[in-house]
């Protein structure tokens, strides 16, 4: 009882975060691991109880999507379940015990990269005229893939590095960006899912519970974070990334 009281928990606030802010994987994944669930297996399943806000999250910004130049909404449809998939596959045969050692530098690169969010994104719209000319559908079809395939694998910081990556491509239409960041997240999230099914890593159990917990989270949750200044949201958020990451080094 106690373990499945931790996971709703984490579930449920990692919901009101990511509808807020983002960092919901910060919680999720230590909690599962915390209850026993190996680090791959953890690493997947909570990716499954997230799954729906992705998904509610795209339906939403539904009339706002445009595709970034250089891409067309077919290629990035296409990237992102390439891969989605390609990520997935590589953590299915990454051992856990190489996992675990990977998890906490993880961890701190996603922490680093929502804490100098507001810098990334500042520098992406700076650049994102003199990028705009050269945006090449290559170009840009590698970024896309390489975003997709860490998120695949690692879902941790994904809406800062795709809202980057639109930025840098010409893309300044904000509604738009946060479009398109929802959908290829919805996307490889789903393929990553699929996979991470028929590989045998996802605890359903777990899943379930953790995933109607991030549904409420998301939707009642936000309401009372949005009463918090976001500075302080921030800062709370990156804090939990630091002693995540830092508790998962002491646990090797």
């Amino acid at each position: 009882m106690w373990d499945i009281a931790l996971l709703m928990s984490a579930a449920f606030v990692a919901g009101a975060l990511n509808a807020v802010a983002g960092g919901g994987s910060f919680l999720t994944l230590p909690a599962l691991v915390f209850t026993g669930v190996p680090p791959v297996a953890a690493n997947a399943t909570g990716t499954v109880a997230l799954l729906p806000g992705y998904m509610a999250g795209a339906w939403g910004f539904r009339q706002d999507m445009e595709p970034p130049p250089g891409l067309g909404m077919r290629g990035v449809i296409l990237l992102s379940l390439i891969g989605g998939s390609l990520g997935a596959a590589l953590l299915l045969v990454t051992p856990d015990h190489l996992f675990r050692k990977v998890v906490p530098w993880l961890l701190l690169a996603a922490t680093a990269m929502f804490a100098f969010a507001p810098q990334l994104r500042r520098m992406a719209s700076r650049g994102s005229a003199e990028h705009a000319a050269h945006a090449s559908p290559v170009k840009a079809g590698a970024g896309m893939l390489a975003v997709a395939i860490y998120g695949g694998y690692f879902n941790g910081g994904l809406g800062i590095l795709l809202l980057a990556l639109f930025g840098l491509l010409g893309q300044t239409r904000l509604h738009a960006m946060n479009g398109m960041k929802n959908l290829v997240s919805a996307l490889l999230t789903a393929i990553a899912v699929a996979i991470y099914a028929a590989g045998g890593v996802v605890q359903w159990e777990q899943a379930l519970v953790m995933m109607i917990a991030a549904t409420a989270g998301g939707y009642g949750g936000a309401r009372l974070a949005r009463r918090i200044p976001p500075e302080w949201l921030r800062a709370g958020i990156v804090l939990t990334g630091l002693v995540m990451a830092g508790v998962f080094f002491w646990r090797q």
